[in-house]
């Protein structure tokens, strides 16, 4: 008896172990919210292809808080800068955005969309708003995404009397995440047209490499446009001391390289 006793003791034990190790082991269930954010130093702000900062490093931030069903609000803000450029945001730009994303069945295709505005405290005439999408897939390690931002008729166009009272920016990208490194290639390429051109409806593009390490992303890419130095002499805009500044329209859209160091949390 003392034996069996023994037994049916053990075996209960190992089975109320066996429970408490399945217990621990189990996945945590999934948060109704999460928010994720980052920061980053980069050594200009260009977007899509046009420096925003006069060429010069400023900072830049992040926060989002998505919700389980796919839905997400966020805000990004760039810090002011100063300069003659021929591009005047202002000094800061905050950005307001908010989407649903969603995997489509079992396509293997990601679609993200939602509305995005750009806010300038400093010069509120700038400010803006797109409708977005994309879709993304993974082909093993290589992800393709496939967008674009439709900026319909609006203030802007009205206060700036833009040929054209809407813009629409298409784009692609490509990213390899090089297997058994921390490393990734990626490449991206724009086309902006509508009230948005510069100089002219013009192309912008993006070739990259960054480098992770734990929540630290350091990234070099090469930016910049198809707008050369004839197109910015045909047309020249007016820097911020109101003069036709060819050089400094130029100067703006022209490849440069661009350093970033981003910490994700």
């Amino acid at each position: 008896m003392k034996i069996k006793f023994a037994c049916a003791a053990a075996a209960l034990t190992v089975a109320f172990a066996s429970n408490v190790a399945f217990a621990d082991d189990a996945p945590a269930p999934t948060p109704d919210f999460t928010v994720t954010g980052s920061a980053a130093i980069v050594s200009q702000y260009r977007f899509r292809g046009i420096s925003q900062s006069d060429n010069k490093a400023t900072g830049q931030a992040s926060i989002t808080l998505s919700h389980k069903s796919g839905f997400y609000v966020a805000t990004w803000a760039s810090g002011a800068t100063a300069g003659n450029s021929t591009v005047n945001i202002g000094g800061s730009e905050i950005d307001v955005y908010g989407g649903y994303t969603h995997a489509i069945g079992k396509t293997g295709l990601t679609f993200d969309g939602g509305l995005y505005g750009y806010l300038y405290p400093g010069n509120d005439l700038n400010e803006y708003y797109e409708l977005y999408g994309s879709l993304t897939k993974a082909y093993g390690p290589v992800t393709a995404k496939a967008g674009l931002n439709w900026a319909p008729k609006q203030s802007y166009f009205t206060y700036f009397n833009t040929p054209t009272k809407y813009n629409m920016y298409e784009y692609f990208e490509l990213g390899l995440a090089v297997p058994k490194t921390p490393i990734t290639v990626h490449a991206h390429i724009g086309h902006t047209g509508g009230g948005f051109n510069y100089v002219k409806e013009y192309l912008d593009y993006t070739a990259g490499v960054s480098y992770k390490w734990k929540n630290l992303t350091l990234d070099l890419s090469a930016v910049g446009t198809n707008i050369g130095k004839s197109d910015a002499y045909k047309a020249p805009l007016t820097d911020q001391l109101g003069n036709l500044n060819p050089q400094q329209t130029f100067r703006a859209a022209k490849s440069v390289a661009v350093l970033s160091l981003t910490a994700s949390f």
